[in-house]
């Protein structure tokens, strides 16, 4: 008989964060998630999330045996910036079978009722801010940093609960081999106007790293702040992200544009971390998994650029066009060969444009869901 129970201790915490490792043991392309990362991002007492929102995590068991998980989330920074009433769900993975995921998904929609949700959305993991979507095209090849891999089956359990379509978030794939350098040939001229009007674009500065990341955080909150499901990070939140990244950023792929000592734009590629995540057996950092990280490093191919953004009033003025091109041009005499720019809502013409004009190729999908409750 099947049963769903609340994870409440630190052991069941433990099985929940190792699910994955077992249902995807004979999958090639999967990449399991470092355990002390995954740990810290529930546990309330050391992610900045609980400050403002509630999480309950679920396992389902068949007699002894886990066959799924699931997180109910109620994100009120969510609902009072929106002015919704959702709930969300995430860390989403089950065996192939409806009957274990009509209990996971009964058990989340319980729970954010209980919290007065009206609706149901995800994956998500724990926001929009975080790793989501559910992987329904593209599943030939690892997942990027810091995006999400599932197996094909998921869509069609999850659909068959109800969850329909909200909206698809794209994934492009850009080769330096192939992408068109139009913009890199471009740079000095856009730049030289850009330099007119007072806007320069540099590297990032990791000697003032902190006053940097109070920068990037007004302008990543402004630029975007009408995009579906956004929600602006606090303080906390975005110096958490930032204390993480800052282990594997490269200035060479954060890149800035400034006027006047302010800033009004950003790009962010980080270097594809799970090429190295993907050889640490179930993600533990010991004994051999923390060489891995260190060593392998230098070896990486490939980057994922996960934030691009201008902020109102700047737009349209050559500043994405000269951030995209520094990007590709910073590439060249490196080991990266290429990498991704995700993810990209699917509504978002005026971005994917400017990206398949680069010759980027939409190789993955990503779906997030919703239906009312």
């Amino acid at each position: 008989m099947k049963r769903i129970i609340p994870v409440n201790s630190p052991k069941e915490l433990k099985l929940f964060i190792d699910f994955p490792h077992d249902l995807y043991q004979n999958d090639k392309n999967y990449v399991p998630e470092l355990f002390i990362a995954q740990q810290d991002m529930l546990t309330p007492s050391k992610h900045p999330f609980y400050e403002h929102s509630v999480v309950q995590t679920f396992l389902a068991y068949d007699g002894d045996k886990i066959v799924g998980r699931i997180a109910a989330i109620f994100n009120r920074n969510h609902n009072a910036f929106t002015g919704r009433n959702d709930g969300f769900f995430g860390f989403f993975d089950t065996i192939n079978d409806q009957e274990t995921v009509n209990l996971l998904i009964g058990a989340a929609v319980s729970w954010v009722k209980e919290h007065g949700a009206g609706s149901l959305m995800g994956p998500v993991n724990l926001s929009t801010n975080d790793t989501c979507g559910l992987l329904i095209d593209g599943f030939d090849r690892p997942a990027m940093a810091m995006m999400g891999y599932n197996a094909p089956y998921y869509q069609q359990l999850l659909e068959n609960t109800g969850l329909v379509k909200k909206t698809d978030l794209l994934a492009y794939e850009i080769n330096v081999n192939t992408a068109n350098d139009k913009s890199v040939r471009l740079i000095d001229a856009l730049e030289g106007r850009l330099e007119r009007s007072g806007i320069v674009i540099r590297k990032i500065n990791l000697k003032d790293f902190k006053n940097e990341v109070i920068k990037i955080r007004e302008v990543y909150n402004k630029a975007w702040d009408k995009n579906l499901g956004f929600v602006p990070m606090t303080e906390k939140e975005f110096d958490y992200l930032a204390k993480d990244l800052k282990m594997i950023l490269d200035p060479n792929f954060c890149l800035v544009a400034e006027k006047d000592g302010e800033l009004v734009g950003f790009v962010l590629g980080i270097p594809d971390i799970n090429q190295i995540l993907i050889k640490i057996k179930r993600g533990r950092l010991l004994p051999t998994g923390l060489f891995k990280l260190l060593f392998g490093k230098k070896n990486i191919t490939r980057i994922r650029v996960l934030t691009l953004g201008v902020i109102e009033g700047y737009r349209k003025m050559g500043i994405e066009a000269c951030l995209y091109g520094h990007i590709i041009k910073n590439t060249y005499g490196t080991k990266i060969t290429g990498g991704e720019c995700s993810w990209m809502l699917e509504e978002n013409y005026l971005m994917n444009h400017a990206i398949e004009q680069i010759n980027g190729k939409l190789y993955k999908r990503y779906r997030l869901f919703e239906k009312p409750i």
